[in-house]
Parts: C-alpha cells; sequence; structure tokens
C-alpha cells in the first residue's frame, strides 16, 4: 500500500515507534485488573478465510501480550452481520471484541433493508486491521481471456453468466455490483455462505465467475483451475505480474479493496479500548505477523480509531451510492 493510501486511512506507520501511541504510565494502570479472564474476539466470516487468519494472529498476539486466553468465536452468516450484531449486543467490558469489514459495517447497510446495528454508533473502535486485494477470476470453461471479453459475452448472453460471493453485502458482492454499474452487463449475484463454498462452485463451474479476495482466488489461479483476468487493485499485484488492473482492462472507477478492522460495543471504557490498541498495533508491528499477512496477499494496516470511523463513513457512502446507482439486489 502507497504512502497516499496510507495517509487517506489515517494508518499508523509500521515501526517500533507505533506501539508508543500510549503512555505506559497510564495503561498500567489498566493493565492490574484488565483483563483476568479470557477475551472473546468474535469472527463473524466462515472459518479458513482471510478473517479468520487475521482474528488469530491478532488474537495470539493480544495473549501473548496480556497473559489471557484470547478466543476465537466463529459466527458467520449474513455476510458478517450476524457476528457482529453479538457484539454490538454484549456487555461493553473490553471482554468481548469483534472482527468488522467491508461488507458487514459498509456494503450491509446499502443492501439490506434493516440491519441490527449502526456502524458508526454501536461500536468503538480499536484499530484498521488489514487490506486484501480482489481478483476477478473466471471458470476456464468460460469463453473470455480478457475483461473486454468477458463483457461482451455478457451482453450478448444478458442473465446467463453468474457471480458468487460469500453472502450478501460482502466485498465479492459489492465488487460485482460495482462492475455491472461500471460495464452496463447484466449478470446473476448468487449468494453463498462464505467463500470458500462459493470458490468451490467457481472452481467446478457451477458459477461463472467472482471478484473474489486475493488469498482465496490466489492458488486456484496459480493451479490454473481459474483464469484471472483484473485485479481491483491501483497496480498490478507482485504475485501475478501479467494481470492487469481492472483501470488497465477499460474498466475504470472499479478501485477497491476488502479490508477488516477490530471493534468492542459502544460505551467501552476508553483505558481498556487503550490497552487493546496498543497491543494490537504492537501484534501488527510484528516481523512475524508482517509475513503472514503477506502471504495472504494482504497488508497490515494500524491506524487510529477517529480515522477507523471516518474510513467507515466514507465507505457507507460510497457503498450506499453504487447500491442506488446499479439497482443492487437483495439477494
Amino acid at each position: 500500500m502507497n504512502r497516499r493510501i496510507f495517509a487517506k486511512l489515517g494508518l499508523v506507520a509500521l515501526s517500533p515507534l507505533a506501539g508508543g501511541l500510549f503512555p505506559a504510565s497510564a495503561l498500567a494502570q489498566v493493565a492490574d485488573s484488565f483483563p483476568t479472564r479470557p477475551i472473546r474476539l468474535v469472527m463473524p466470516y466462515a472459518p479458513g478465510g482471510p478473517g479468520d487468519i487475521f482474528s488469530r494472529a491478532v488474537g495470539r498476539g493480544i495473549t501473548q501480550r496480556l497473559g489471557q486466553p484470547v478466543v476465537v468465536d466463529s459466527r458467520p452468516g449474513a455476510g458478517g452481520v450476524l457476528g457482529l450484531e453479538i457484539v454490538a449486543k454484549s456487555v461493553p467490558d473490553g471482554y468481548t471484541i469483534g472482527l468488522g469489514g467491508t461488507g458487514s459495517l459498509a456494503g450491509a447497510l446499502s443492501l439490506m433493508q434493516q440491519t441490527p446495528y449502526d456502524p458508526l454508533k454501536d461500536f468503538a473502535a480499536i484499530s484498521m486491521i488489514a487490506t486484501v486485494p480482489e481478483i476477478l477470476a473466471v471458470h476456464p470453461g468460460v469463453r473470455a481471456t480478457t475483461v473486454a471479453e468477458l463483457v461482451a459475452l455478457a451482453k450478448e448472453q444478458p442473465g446467463s453468466l453468474s457471480y458468487g460471493s460469500g453472502g450478501m453485502g460482502t466485498g465479492p458482492h459489492l465488487a460485482g455490483e460495482l462492475l455491472r454499474l461500471r460495464t452496463g452487463i447484466d449478470i446473476v449475484h448468487v449468494p453463498y455462505r462464505g467463500a470458500a463454498p462459493a470458490t468451490t462452485d467457481l472452481v467446478s463451474g457451477q458459477i461463472q465467475l467472482m471478484i473474489g479476495e486475493g488469498p482465496t482466488m490466489m492458488p486456484f489461479v496459480q493451479a490454473g483451475n481459474l483464469r484471472a483476468l483484473a485485479v481491483t487493485t491501483r497496480s498490478r499485484l507482485a504475485a501475478l505480474p501479467d494481470v492487469p488492473t481492472l483501470t488497465e482492462a477499460g474498466v475504470p472507477d472499479i478501485e477497491m479493496e476488502n479490508w477488516y478492522c477490530l471493534l468492542a460495543p459502544a460505551a467501552t471504557p476508553p483505558a481498556r479500548l487503550a490497552l487493546l490498541r496498543r497491543v494490537v498495533v504492537e501484534t501488527l508491528n510484528d516481523q512475524e505477523v508482517q509475513r503472514l499477512f503477506a502471504a495472504q496477499g494482504a497488508s497490515p494496516a494500524p491506524g487510529t480509531p477517529e480515522a477507523l470511523m471516518a474510513h467507515i463513513q466514507r465507505e457507507i457512502t460510497r457503498w450506499a451510492e453504487v447500491s442506488a446507482a446499479a439497482g443492487s439486489r437483495t439477494n
């Protein structure tokens, strides 16, 4: 991620100094009383995906630094909304935190008639965790080797091509709707309970295309089970140097990355939030964690709570506009 994007998100530079954002004397006062028992980290996505990997890495880091176990509680469903509802309605004492993301905090508001929480009022921000690129890929049986050919095929056969996602309002769903809007094609959304089953059906040919997260799609692309047509990032991915960006492929204004963040219920004591924030930033600065994220094609992205909430607001506005313009469906 380049410096301009880091500045836009208000991200904290990855350096040993990042751990010193909060005075040690102030944090020592809460360290004596918190935590005294295990912390629950609600992971609202399907096991095995990037969100699961990030949650467990952050959980290990918190455990190592605070001396209490972090239990990763997998609660997938409704594109992450079900899990975040649990977080929003939990006792705000710092013992329940949760992983949020593009769909559960921004996409859901634009695509669902009603959500069980307000992303801007019902949560206290801890930190941004990571950003993840997405890849537009098709089944090898699809008669398209470029984005232009895919668009032409979709226009020749409107409604005949289907694209998968890990659920309504998830990043891949939003990306598919943005592709529909920018190209004027008619493709059918097929939501799944997680990215893994969607990818399985894509590989088997049950659906024809998907704009999925890099960590999920990359192994199948590299094995030849899927054909990558473009990436959604500003520049090409080092792991796929021959795959163009969507802008290079002739589809502008579609740049996006999935993002993940850590939240607590609103009204969680500020001192406990500060302690959690410090150890999360320290964890994301750890070289081993950075290597783990890099292996997933992800960029660690620790930042301030103010920058995170501002980013969520921008994303809510962006995807509401896209949804309205595209006439996005809720299925």
